[in-house]
């Protein structure tokens, strides 16, 4: 499958090099330009290219800079994906640590809602409440007990079973996590953030969320 992923940090990186070691097409892309990516190139086999250029033709795009970034990315960023692209957001809103006020997610949007919102498309949550080294090494194949799990949140079933489905690729379980609106329960700051456990364990950590953002996590 053709991958484009825009964001080179820890969960990118990670993402590229685990996705490429499973045989699929990934092109990567980074806010300093093709030429820094020589290296994670080289290891990989993925090709660098530019923003604009990283979801041309791709099924699945991953979306992942910090959120102060989201508004800079290309405008037309998905314009020449494939038909039916899935588009995975990656994001959380650090207000303190990073991304300054964004005042639709203090006045309660969900943080993908106000991503998909900047780049005109749909997008599944998913990985966000994840750390970036479990990605190389806590995959398992299915059926493993207590094989860790992902929560996913989207609005289109087709795009969030294309991205269930490659978590599954990648060694993990995933749960339904809702609507794009429900994604409040697994951003920073509830039970399921950074959550390791197997697929119980997400299942009840989205269902103890609590949708009042606290003072750690807003502006």
């Amino acid at each position: 499958m053709k991958i484009g992923i825009i964001g080179a940090g820890n969960i990118g990186g990670n993402l590229t090099r685990r996705l490429t070691a499973l045989g699929h097409d990934v092109s990567v892309a980074n806010s300093r330009g093709p030429e820094t990516l020589k290296a994670l190139a080289e290891e990989t086999g993925a090709t660098p290219v530019t923003a604009a250029e990283a979801a041309r033709g791709a099924r699945v795009v991953v979306v992942t800079v910090p959120l102060k970034a989201v508004p800079d990315l290309p405008s037309g960023l998905l314009g020449e994906a494939a038909d039916e692209v899935a588009v995975i957001d990656t994001g959380n809103y650090y207000p303190q640590q990073r991304d300054g006020r964004i005042a639709a997610i203090e006045d309660g949007l969900t943080e993908s809602r106000w991503t998909e919102q900047q780049i005109g498309h749909p997008v599944i949550k998913a990985f966000n409440g994840t750390y970036a080294q479990d990605i190389l090494d806590k995959g398992q194949p299915q059926g493993v007990p207590g094989r860790q799990a992902l929560p996913v949140a989207g609005d289109d079933p087709a795009a969030k079973r294309t991205v269930r489905d490659l978590i599954d690729e990648l060694g993990f379980d995933t749960v339904d996590a809702g609507g794009l609106d429900e994604s409040w329960r697994q951003q920073p700051g509830t039970p399921v953030y950074g959550n390791r456990g197997d697929a119980d364990a997400i299942a009840k950590a989205l269902a103890d969320a609590s949708p009042e953002r606290t003072a750690e996590w807003r502006a």
